[in-house]
């Protein structure tokens, strides 16, 4: 169902990453950059964002942390400043570590939330007044199949993830009455210095090329909600129809945790 107008020709389209120094954010913007868009990448690591520039002439990078709101406002003041709008804006920026109860620690929860959700927090921030004033755009936020439901070793990671899809939901609800697109991305697993650190075989597993070509074709359809690949994520999806007693069930008989 197309809940969103279509997002087809990108030439020319001013287009923020956030969250763009490797993985799905780095293959986005690469793939948008081939298609013709005005790229603008945002990350903490200036050299990869060097180096993104150089190997796709006439993109922008810029410097700036997903937790620090004022880096994020700066950004897009300059984003406006250089080319007067924004078109579309993704919050792709994460943090992962596996984590279990058995092993809580707070720290690393509490960093989860600063980058994971709060971060995101910081960018609508940055460019919800741009948006509204344009009435025009488009807003999507990179969350996983890891925020459906509960999942073990995700204490930390899937409640940033829900909340980020609830956000997505309350954002559609409130942007799209004044002609603002809103999308939310879950994706299973893609190959990304995150998920090299998992110790398990990660079934169908993906390139982040691959999810970028995945995420253009969603935001060409108009969707808001784009997950993939669908043999993996339409069974997490099934799952969430589960009662809780079968669910937990299936879940430990699945992962044998």
């Amino acid at each position: 169902m197309r809940l969103n107008p279509s997002l087809i020709d990108w030439t020319g389209r001013v287009v923020w990453l956030v969250g763009a120094s490797s993985g799905i954010g780095r293959a986005t913007g690469a793939r948008l950059h081939e298609l013709g868009a005005r790229v603008v990448v945002s990350a903490r690591s200036e050299p990869a964002l060097r180096a993104f520039e150089v190997q796709h002439p006439g993109s922008l990078g810029l410097v700036a942390d997903a937790t620090n709101a004022a880096a994020l406002r700066s950004a897009a003041a300059a984003i406006v400043h250089r080319y007067g709008r924004i078109d579309v804006v993704m919050y792709c920026a994460g943090h992962y570590k596996a984590m279990r109860a058995t092993a809580f620690d707070l720290d690393e929860a509490v960093r989860h939330q600063q980058v994971n959700y709060v971060g995101a927090l910081n960018l609508l921030d940055a460019v919800l007044p741009v948006l509204i004033e344009q009435r025009s755009g488009h807003l999507s936020l990179v969350s996983s199949v890891a925020g459906y439901r509960g999942l073990p070793q995700s204490l930390a990671y899937g409640p940033t993830k829900a909340a980020l899809i609830n956000l997505a939901q309350t954002l559609y609800l409130d942007l799209h009455p004044l002609g603002i697109g809103v999308s939310v991305i879950n994706p299973g697993f893609v190959r990304t210095p995150l998920t090299d650190q998992n110790d398990f075989a990660m079934p169908a597993l993906i390139t982040p090329e691959r999810a970028a070509v995945e995420i253009v074709k969603g935001w060409a359809g108009g969707r808001f909600e784009i997950h993939f690949p669908k043999r993996f994520t339409l069974w997490l999806k099934a799952l969430r129809h589960l009662g809780d007693g079968l669910y937990f069930t299936a879940v430990r008989r699945g992962t044998g945790l």
